[in-house]
């Protein structure tokens, strides 16, 4: 019985088994309370993303109207001109913050929409509503960031969140339940191994009173000879 458990039934072994069940219990219930804070981070990620969803939609639906009023009125030339401009690198900062004890990746908020001056086409081949396509197209960039960078944290949460429900299914259905076996099986052994005792000293107990009885039945007789 205990070869399988790899245990030895002694007192010692039977206070370390309850000192390592008491402290996985521990951890099983702090594993539960950072689950369950991350899912309330969770779900406040989500309607967060969910609103951001709504304004990216808001802003592509602005950028297209704004494409297509000046593709009507300036000519899909004039359009073709602007989109041949020498296109600039955007510099997509990324930091890490901390939330529930886990590494999240951000990106940084920053603003995209510029001026007319620092934008790569030439003004004097530019026209307001031009400028208006490019600027309801930078706006719409921000918020598909804004976008990308809840996601990113929505994602690392739920991975945080699978992480944490696997080391709980661990402690609650594989380690709890074999070191509770094996204080069991010990504790069995310890009091079978007490009732032998109890058994053996009652067996010399008796012994020893045949043994005080025949002595005396043997001085008594003794006496009676003499």
């Amino acid at each position: 019985m205990f070869s399988a458990e790899h245990v030895t039934p002694t007192r010692a072994e039977l206070h370390q088994k309850r000192a390592q069940i008491m402290l996985a219990e521990q951890g099983e219930d702090l594993l539960r309370q950072k689950r369950n804070a991350l899912m309330d981070e969770l779900l406040s990620s989500a309607d967060a993303v969910v609103s951001e969803a709504e304004a990216l939609e808001e802003a592509a639906a602005a950028a297209r109207r704004s494409l297509a009023l000046a593709q009507a009125l300036d000519g899909p030339q004039v359009l073709g001109s602007l989109a041949l401009a020498r296109p600039e690198p955007l510099d997509v900062p990324v930091s890490s913050t901390r939330v529930m004890g886990i590494n999240v990746l951000r990106i940084e908020p920053q603003s995209l929409v510029r001026a007319s001056s620092d934008r790569p086409h030439s003004p004097t081949h530019s026209t307001p509503r031009l400028d208006a396509v490019v600027m309801a197209f930078e706006s719409e960039l921000e918020v598909l960031l804004e976008v990308a960078s809840s996601e990113l944290r929505l994602r690392r949460l739920a991975e945080a969140i699978r992480q944490t429900t696997r080391r709980v299914n661990a402690l609650e259905h594989v380690l709890l339940p074999q070191l509770r076996r094996q204080l069991r099986a010990i504790d069995l052994s310890l009091a079978e191994r007490e009732r032998e005792e109890v058994y053996r000293l009652k067996r010399i107990k008796e012994r020893r009173a045949r043994s005080r009885r025949a002595t005396v039945q043997a001085n008594l007789e003794g006496q009676y000879e003499h």
